[in-house]
């Protein structure tokens, strides 16, 4: 058992090699390997989870070779929830790739899948700064091949584009990483969060230069405004299966701002002092603003979504720039339904585009609109924050959290105006659909030359897929008083961070 912390990056990292040089011209064979591994992947998650759901951190020594010289990866209940959150997303998207087909229009997917698995269980387990740009780097590489996975000029262009902006971010994470280096010598957060604290006020200059640097980067890849430019264009043109896994990856972004800014740059530390506070609660603020303006905007269902996702991400980011405790604890709860409820978005907008094109205003009628259309509502409802789904908790323990805070009648107002705003844009969205588009069969048999086009049978495996993330939410909402009270543990051992760097670095705890 105690090589079970690295097995969620090996069983990804040895699956898509075979799924390439053996299997790739089996696609049934590639795809029961694919899933196989989905499913082991969760059931070894979950059994992380377990073991760290006591408080206990967890060490893997890559090589045998102790922190901060060696390689480690850092299991503790933050990462055990991120990795069981990635699992359980992965499986029905993979679902849902197998029945609509989605898998069978290019080539690699399921190796791209698994590397891409690969990239977001590592970074999440790291306990290593340097390893963490290793992981975004193999993130960037699999999601760029996902993004154009059926080929399209407009799903290169916004490819190129996505590939061109991360890379800016990778080599902005770079210089950042050089410049932590040159100050204190390592790259390993326990020790990072060591070295910083003993780092006289009078030398701070060029450690804050870093941890604004690292900010920025995070900010990128947590598409906060106005860094978020690449998020629309690639979301909304990737297949909606990939931008449905791709739910998740913005997450790598908050996840990493928690990490270092409670671990390493902590509220205690004089030189960081409000860097974060100075500008990332603003700039989440605008997040917001602009991801449910977006959402009113959208002409078509890809960008209706990817807004969603910006709106969700601005109030995610809103809970964490407080870096309170409790704050913290309402953002985990607000992370796991955001991801859920964005995936959800995505693949119900696959099963629109797929009937009758990627505009909210339809142009032809769209068989099987019952169970699309109350997937789509409950999507809707989960993503603006209506009750009775988990959306609505989890804004409630944001604003909650947020009542002390010098901001709160500004943050309190952006919140609950952002909610409006997507709450008309998704029914605008939903009653144009499935409301006026109901319509269109009569209208569209008295033009000359109509002729009814064949109805594909419902892939019955997208629509498991589909009601298994809706299942999520539901469980969420249910077992809300067990999620927020792991998500409070989870806030508490983050922001007393002593045993993971006594955990890491071996050491006594005091």
């Amino acid at each position: 058992m105690e090589h079970l912390l690295i097995a969620p990056v090996v069983l990804p990292a040895l699956v898509a090699p075979f799924i390439i040089m053996v299997l790739r011209h089996h696609l049934d064979l590639q795809r029961i390997f694919s899933l196989a591994s989905a499913v082991l992947l969760a059931g070894i998650t979950l059994a992380l989870a377990s073991q760290s759901a006591d408080g206990t951190v967890k060490v893997y020594e890559l090589g045998d070779w102790p922190a901060p010289f060696g390689i480690v990866l850092v299991l503790d209940r933050l990462s055990a929830m991120m990795i069981v959150l990635t699992s359980l997303l992965a499986l029905p998207v993979l679902l849902y790739a197998i029945g609509s087909g989605w898998d069978t229009r290019g080539s690699n997917f399921h190796a791209l899948f698994q590397f891409q698995l690969m990239g977001i269980m590592g970074a999440f387990l790291t306990g290593d700064a340097f390893n963490l740009f290793v992981f975004f780097e193999v993130l960037l590489i699999a999601s760029y091949g996902l993004m154009i996975h059926s080929g399209g000029t407009r799903r290169f262009q916004a490819g190129v584009q996505y590939v061109v902006f991360n890379l800016l971010g990778s080599t902005l994470f770079l210089f950042a990483l050089g410049t932590l280096y040159a100050v204190t010598g390592t790259l390993n957060m326990a020790d990072l969060a060591v070295k910083v604290a003993q780092i006289p006020a009078e030398d701070t200059a060029l450690l804050r230069v870093g941890a604004v640097m690292l900010l920025l980067v995070f900010a990128i890849k947590a598409s906060l405004l106005p860094l978020h430019f690449w998020l629309p264009s690639a979301y909304a043109n990737a297949p909606m299966p990939v931008a449905a896994l791709f739910a998740i990856m913005t997450k790598v972004g908050a996840y990493s701002i928690l990490r270092i800014y409670t671990l390493v740059f902590g509220p205690e530390v004089e030189a960081t002092a409000g860097l974060t506070e100075s500008w990332l609660l603003p700039a989440a603020l605008l997040t917001l603003g602009a991801g449910a303006i977006g959402v009113l905007g959208s002409r078509k269902l890809g960008r209706l979504a990817a807004f969603g996702a910006i709106a969700s991400m601005g109030t995610l980011l809103i809970a964490i720039s407080l870096f309170t405790e409790t704050a913290a604890a309402a953002a985990l709860y607000y992370l796991v339904h955001s991801t859920l409820a964005a995936a959800l978005l995505f693949l119900v907008a696959d099963l629109v585009i797929e009937r009758q094109g990627q505009w909210i205003l339809p142009q032809l009628p769209m068989p099987q609109t019952g169970l699309i259309s109350a997937l789509f509502f409950a999507a809707a409802i989960a993503l603006a924050g209506m009750p009775p789904l988990s959306g609505f908790l989890g804004k409630l323990l944001v604003l909650d959290a947020t009542r002390g805070a010098d901001l709160a009648p500004w943050i309190w107002g952006v919140i609950l105006l952002g909610s409006l705003i997507t709450i008309i844009g998704m029914a605008r969205a939903g009653s144009l659909l499935f409301w006026k588009g109901h319509g269109l069969p009569q209208r569209a048999a008295e033009e000359p030359g109509y002729t009814a086009a064949e109805t594909a049978p419902p892939p019955a495996l997208a629509f498991v897929a589909c009601f298994g993330l809706l299942a999520g939410l539901v469980a969420l909402t249910v077992f809300a008083g067990p999620a927020t009270r792991y998500a409070e543990a989870t806030a508490a051992q983050l922001y007393a961070p002593a045993a993971y760097i006594d955990t890491v670095l071996g050491r006594t705890a005091e």
